[in-house]
C-alpha cells in the first residue's frame, strides 16, 4: 500500500470517528415545570425528580442520544420552546387542538382524569359521581350530567385550579357562574390555599392529586369527583416538540411506542402513582 493512500485511508477512519462520536453525543434538552409532583418536581438538593424525568432518561436512551432536563416556568414553556431554548416539552402536557395549532406533539405516553381534592370534613366530600369515569369524547352527555351534579354542592364554593391549564379551561365552560375560580401560577400554590382554607377545592389531574395526598399534612383531604377525560380535557399527555420538527417527534414515537410495548410506562407509572396511566389503545 502507498502512502497517499495509506494518508488517505487514516483521514477517512478519523471522519468517520468523529461523525460516529457526534451521533453518540447528541444532547435533547427536556423542559419540564419542576412543581409538578408526581409528575415533575424540585426534589433535595435543587434535582429534578418525578416520572416524568425517569421517562425522559429511559426515552433518551432508546433514541441513542444524551438527554439534559431543565426547569421552566409553565406559562412560558410553550414560548419558550419556540424561541429555541430547548428542543421538547415533557411536563404533564396534555395535547389538546388548541396546542396543536403552535407545536407539535409525540405520544401520548400518559393518560389520567381530572377530579377534586377536597377536605374529608368538607360538604364536598359527598360529591356525587366519586368512582365513576366519563369522557367527554365519547360519552359527552353523560359526562355532563355527572358535572351537572357536582355542581349543585360547588355553588358558592371557591376552587383554585392552576392557570393556563386543562383544568382552567374546564372550570371555565362548566363551573363558571357556580363556584368562584381562583387561578394559581403552580399546583403547589392551590394546595396551599386549601390547606390554610382560603379555598374549598382544588380541580387538577387526579394523579397530582394522589400525590398531593401522599403528604402528612394532606391525611385528611381526599379525592372526589367523577373521573373525566376526554373534550377539552384533551387526548392525554405527551412530549411537545416545534412543528417541523418532525426526525424528532418521529423518534420521541418511537421510543414511547417501544417504553408503552415493554411495560416501562407502566412499571414507571406504579412507582410514581400508583396506578397505571398507560394510554389504552
Amino acid at each position: 500500500m502507498n502512502i497517499t493512500k495509506t494518508v488517505s485511508l487514516a483521514i477517512l477512519g478519523t471522519v468517520l470517528a468523529i461523525g460516529t462520536a457526534g451521533a453518540q453525543t447528541k444532547t435533547i434538552k427536556i423542559a419540564t415545570e419542576g412543581a409538578y409532583a408526581p409528575w415533575n418536581f424540585t426534589g433535595a438538593g435543587g434535582k429534578l425528580e418525578g416520572f416524568e424525568v425517569d421517562l425522559a432518561a429511559d426515552l433518551c436512551k432508546r433514541m441513542n442520544v444524551t438527554c439534559e432536563v431543565v426547569a421552566q416556568d409553565w406559562d412560558g414553556i410553550i414560548p419558550a420552546l419556540n424561541a429555541k431554548k430547548y428542543d421538547a416539552i415533557m411536563a404533564g402536557m396534555s395535547i389538546t387542538d388548541d396546542r396543536k395549532k403552535v407545536i407539535d406533539f409525540a405520544g401520548p405516553y400518559g393518560n389520567s382524569p381530572n377530579g377534586y381534592l377536597v377536605a374529608k370534613s368538607s360538604p364536598l366530600a359527598k360529591m356525587p359521581g366519586t368512582g365513576e369515569a366519563y369522557s367527554l369524547s365519547t360519552q359527552q352527555a353523560a359526562a355532563e350530567k355527572a358535572i351537572d351534579a357536582d355542581k349543585v354542592l360547588l355553588k358558592g364554593k371557591t376552587v383554585g385550579v392552576q392557570g393556563s391549564t386543562i383544568h382552567s379551561n374546564f372550570a371555565d365552560k362548566y363551573l363558571k357562574g357556580t363556584a368562584e375560580v381562583r387561578e394559581y401560577k403552580t399546583t403547589e400554590q392551590h394546595d396551599l390555599d386549601l390547606a390554610a382554607g382560603r379555598i374549598d377545592a382544588v380541580l387538577a389531574d387526579a394523579t397530582a392529586i394522589i400525590g398531593t395526598l401522599e403528604k402528612p399534612e394532606f391525611k385528611d383531604y381526599a379525592l372526589v369527583g367523577p373521573s373525566i377525560t376526554g373534550g377539552l380535557l384533551g387526548n392525554g399527555v405527551g412530549v411537545g416538540v416545534r412543528k417541523g420538527d418532525t426526525e424528532l417527534k418521529k423518534n420521541f414515537d418511537d421510543a414511547i411506542r417501544a417504553a408503552i410495548q415493554d411495560g416501562t410506562v407502566r412499571t414507571l407509572s406504579m412507582k410514581w402513582f400508583k396506578i397505571d396511566i398507560t394510554p389504552k389503545g
